[in-house]
């Protein structure tokens, strides 16, 4: 009917943007892939798949009132919550988080603060291992130089 060969075009594939404006405000999770740019409100979790290329951008104008969970990250804004980077993360200048930041790649720019604990996901995912040895369960591990049973 549009068109003189009346086939339909394909979808473009690529990444997905997302953009989360000044003046909206999101209450509950939100599950993304490609790009999600947070400049207004987002009340919950968000959570992307550690193996895709996802990646987050909290603007400085921007909140999470939650968990972040994803690949990459750049944050330039408010974050009262745990962030999770299982590739990279960049703290800009007027990031500000609240909570423990996870990360395999950190990239902290002078300005940047975290007000809690900062923990390579190596290092992370060993002290779980631990933590799950300590309730009772007998637990190996390696330290490099001898294997320790708890």
């Amino acid at each position: 009917m549009f068109g003189a060969s009346g086939k339909s075009k394909p979808r473009q594939q690529g990444p997905a943007h997302t953009l989360i404006s000044r003046q909206t405000e999101i209450s509950g999770d939100v599950r993304f892939s490609g790009e999600l740019i947070i400049e207004g409100t987002v009340r919950g979790n968000i959570f992307a798949e550690d193996e895709s290329a996802a990646l987050v951008r909290v603007a400085e104008t921007g909140v999470v009132e939650g968990e972040i969970c994803v690949p990459s990250a750049i944050i330039n804004g408010l974050v009262r919550g745990d962030v999770h980077c299982a590739k990279h993360l960049e703290l800009a200048a007027k990031a500000v988080v609240i909570g423990n930041v996870y990360y395999s790649l950190i990239e902290m720019v002078m300005g940047s603060e975290v007000n809690g604990s900062l923990m390579h996901i190596g290092r992370a995912q060993q002290d779980s291992k631990r933590l799950a040895g300590a309730s009772g369960n007998v637990l190996s591990y390696d330290t490099g130089n001898e294997t320790i049973v708890d």
